[in-house]
C-alpha cells in the first residue's frame, strides 16, 4: 500500500511557567509526524529546541524534505543516514517504529528486543526561582522519590540548601543547564556534596567544559548539552560520569538505543531525559529508559493538559505506553 507522511504543529499549555537558566516558557510547541500505509499509521512527536538551532519551521522543513523518500519506502536504517540527529529525525524515526509495530501486530518493545518493559521511577522537575520558592516547591513534592531541580546562577548554594531542606528524603538531581563557570565549580560541588545531591547535569557550557577533567567530582556529573549522539561519547570520558540521552537530541529511538549501549560499554551511567512535551514524546523513551540509572520523563506532567490517551503516571512511577498511544 502507498505510504503517506504528514507533519503538524501542536501546542500544549504548560501548567506553571517552566524556568531554567536560559529563560522561561509557558507553552510546549511540538511537531507531530504521522506515517500511514492506508490501513495502519504510526506517530512520533518532537520538540524543536532553539538552543540547538531548531524552530518549528525548520523542523517542518526537514521533515518535508525527507517526505518523498519516506513515501518511496525508505527504511529506518536508511533514515539514520538521510537525516542528521535532532528533533526532526526523532519525529520521523519514532513514527516509523510505531507503524512497524502496528503492521506486525507486535509491541515496539518486542521489535527492539526488550522483554516486558516495567514501570520506572521518574524525576519531577522544579523550575529555577528564588530559594524560598524553590524550597516551597520541593516541600510540595517531597513525597516524590526523585526530584530534578533547575539551577545555573553565579551562586546557587542557597538554592541547593533550600531544596534539600524542603525535600529531606528525596533523591535530587541538579541541572545547571550550562550556567556555572570553572571559577564557581568548587563551591557549588561542595554544596552539592554537603546536601547529598545524587547527580549534577551540565554544569559548564558545551565546548567549554575542559575544567571538569581537572576538578574533583565529589558528585557524579552528567553531560546533557555536551552530548547528542553516539559519536560524541568517547570525548566525554574523563570529564563526565553519566550522559543524558534524549530522543530529540539523538534523532530518535534507533540511535538512542545504540547510544545507550555504547555509553554503558564506556563505563558511563545512563540517564534518559526529555524536553517538555506530551506523552507521545515520552512513550518511545520509556524503552531506552529500561534499566537506566536515572529517568527523567516527566514532560507530560508539566502540561496543563496532555494528549488522550496519555502515559499512566502513578506516584513517582511512569508506566510503559499502551499501543493506543504509541508502540
Amino acid at each position: 500500500m502507498p505510504i503517506s507522511l504528514a507533519a503538524a504543529v501542536d501546542h500544549f499549555p504548560i501548567a506553571v511557567t517552566f524556568t531554567i537558566s536560559r529563560g522561561s516558557k509557558t507553552t510546549a510547541s511540538v511537531v507531530t509526524c504521522t506515517i500511514s500505509d492506508g490501513t495502519a499509521s504510526g506517530q512520533g512527536e518532537c520538540v524543536p529546541y532553539a538552543r540547538y538551532g531548531e524552530s518549528v519551521e525548520s523542523v517542518l522543513g526537514e521533515i518535508e524534505a525527507v517526505r518523498p523518500l519516506i513515501e518511496a519506502g525508505m527504511t529506518r536504517p536508511e533514515l539514520q543516514q538521510a537525516m542528521k540527529p535532532g528533533a526532526a529525525r526523532n519525529a520521523v524515526d519514532c513514527a516509523l517504529w510505531d507503524l512497524e509495530a502496528k503492521r506486525a501486530n507486535k509491541s515496539a518493545a518486542t521489535l527492539a528486543g526488550i522483554a516486558d518493559p516495567v514501570a520506572l521511577t521518574t524525576a519531577f522537575t522544579i523550575s529555577l526561582s528564588e530559594p524560598e520558592e524553590m524550597m516551597a516547591q520541593a516541600a510540595k513534592y517531597a513525597h516524590r522519590a526523585l526530584l530534578k531541580v533547575k539551577v545555573g546562577t553565579a551562586d546557587d548554594t542557597s538554592r541547593i540548601r533550600a531544596v534539600r531542606k524542603g525535600a529531606p528524603a528525596s533523591h535530587i538531581i541538579l541541572d545547571a543547564n550550562e550556567g556555572w563557570t570553572p571559577e564557581n565549580l568548587a563551591f557549588h560541588f561542595a554544596a552539592c556534596a554537603e546536601a547529598g545531591i545524587a547527580l549534577i547535569e551540565q554544569p559548564l557550557p558545551a565546548g567549554r567544559d575542559e575544567a571538569l577533567a581537572h576538578v574533583a567530582r565529589s558528585v557524579p556529573v552528567c553531560a546533557d548539552e555536551s552530548v547528542h549522539a553516539t559519536a560524541d561519547l568517547k570525548a566525554l570520558v574523563g570529564r563526565y560520569d553519566a550522559v543524558n540521552i534524549k530522543l530529540d537530541k539523538t534523532g530518535g529511538l534507533t540511535e538512542a538505543l545504540r547510544m545507550r549501549d555504547e555509553a554503558r560499554a564506556l563505563g558511563l551511567k545512563v540517564m534518559v531525559g526529555c524536553m517538555v512535551g506530551s506523552s507521545l514524546a515520552m512513550a518511545p523513551a520509556m524503552l531506552v529508559a529500561q534499566g537506566a540509572d536515572f529517568v527523567d520523563l516527566d514532560g507530560a506532567l508539566l502540561l496543563a493538559e496532555d494528549r488522550s490517551p496519555g502515559l499512566r503516571y502513578e506516584a513517582s512511577l511512569v508506566f510503559p505506553p499502551e499501543p493506543s498511544l504509541w508502540g
